[in-house]
């Protein structure tokens, strides 16, 4: 039987959790401790980073881990890259479980854009509302850019007012649905949309609203990704783990 670790954090990685419990496959989930109170989950959680490859490598023997699971965020590059070095290094089986990035469709209005960086910069102009659908790990950025009256949503309650001298903040935790998105850019009167482009169904709200309301949005190109064995739902992950894990396919 399998030994797993599964690097979570996504809604996929919470799905493939109840999966494997439901198999029996002994599983540990670890989050990288950005929210404050994840949801319950029917495996044994871990929080917190690792130290580095070398700290993942020491976790993995440790633990005797078979099989290494990456279903973190698609823009987690750093330990994206982790997982590869340390499964190589530590002789364990990885696949990672990611999420078909999305594309425009007919009414969509999106100006792509590298990175973080550049979303700032393509912000530049005239104020207006705009609605930062990134989370809370790069709002600092945007105080670059003062004059727009920021629409933040976030899980958690931050410690600390985030540093833009214009915005408003809504608690509030997914997955959220296109009409209730709709409402949200209505009621704010939102003008734009900045995103990066995760994938997925579970955040694809955000999309559909932009649509039905005519607004643009700054889509964030994802980042570079190591050479992976990966495959894009939960029932291909077990398909891989009950017959392809122990061949490195």
């Amino acid at each position: 039987m399998p030994t797993i670790l599964l690097l979570g954090g996504t809604t996929e990685a919470s799905a493939l959790a109840a999966r494997l419990a439901a198999r029996g496959d002994p599983t540990v989930l670890s989050y990288a401790g950005r929210v404050a109170n994840p949801r319950a989950q029917p495996v044994p959680v871990r929080i917190g980073g690792f130290g580095g490859v070398d700290g993942l490598v020491a976790w993995l023997q440790e633990h005797r881990v078979t099989h290494l699971i990456d279903a973190t965020h698609p823009f987690a590059a750093q330990m994206h890259r982790h997982a590869v070095d340390a499964a190589a290094q530590a002789g364990v089986s990885h696949v990672a479980l990611t999420r078909p990035a999305w594309t425009p469709v007919a009414g969509d209005r999106w100006h792509r854009v590298a990175g973080i960086a550049d979303a700032v910069a393509a912000l530049a102009g005239p104020s207006q509302r705009v609605m930062l659908a990134l989370g809370r790990m790069h709002v600092d950025a945007f105080a670059r850019q003062p004059q727009h009256d920021y629409l933040l949503r976030f899980v958690d309650t931050p410690d600390h007012p985030p540093p833009l001298p214009r915005h408003r903040l809504v608690v509030d935790r997914g997955p959220f649905d296109a009409v209730g998105d709709t409402r949200l850019m209505r009621d704010h009167a939102t003008e734009l949309v900045v995103c990066k482009n995760a994938g997925g169904n579970g955040a694809a709200a955000k999309l559909v609203a932009a649509r039905t309301l005519g607004l643009p949005v700054i889509m964030i190109d994802r980042p570079a990704l190591p050479a992976q064995h990966a495959v894009d739902t939960v029932d291909a992950v077990l398909g891989w783990l009950d017959h392809g894990a122990d061949r490195g396919v």
